[in-house]
């Protein structure tokens, strides 16, 4: 289960330490693409197993061609995607273009979703933390959830 957050830092490379605990859900090959949280204060990237992968795979190709809308957010998620292979120290190269897209520079954060990872910048994720603090009534948010059955 991916759960917890690490804070790393990215090498002058773009090689990002991926927690030991974390490496036996993730497997030998990450899959990083671009998270779809929203606009620039949501701006991170989603790594997963090649397992989940293949189950949004499954979801995806049942949407429909003309969906355009569906279509043109498929398109940044495919587009953007790389299959990111773990070194011997447990490390993943991000590739410049996703880097860039999530403004990852030197220090990131490592967020553990469950089935997925969160890859954020370090002044990104301190900014989300502090809106979600700010905006985020606490039985709001837990009745959301109950509604969605959760």
């Amino acid at each position: 289960m991916l759960i917890n957050s690490f804070e790393h830092t990215v090498d002058a490379k773009g090689r990002l330490f991926i927690p030991a605990k974390w490496r036996e859900d993730l497997g030998n090959t990450v899959i990083v693409t671009r998270g779809m949280l929203g606009k620039d204060e949501g701006r991170c990237l989603f790594g997963m197993s090649l397992d989940v992968w293949n189950g949004l795979l499954e979801r995806y190709n049942k949407i429909a061609m003309t969906d355009v809308k569906a279509q043109n957010a498929l398109r940044m998620i495919f587009a953007n995607a790389c299959d990111c292979e773990l070194d011997k120290q447990g490390r993943i190269l991000i590739g410049n273009t996703l880097r860039k897209y999530a403004g990852i520079d030197k220090d990131a954060v490592l967020v553990g979703m469950g089935n997925r990872i969160e890859i954020w910048s370090q002044e990104a994720w301190e900014n989300k933390l502090e809106q979600n603090e700010t905006e985020t009534d606490e039985s709001e948010a837990l009745s959301y959830l109950a509604g969605l059955g959760i």
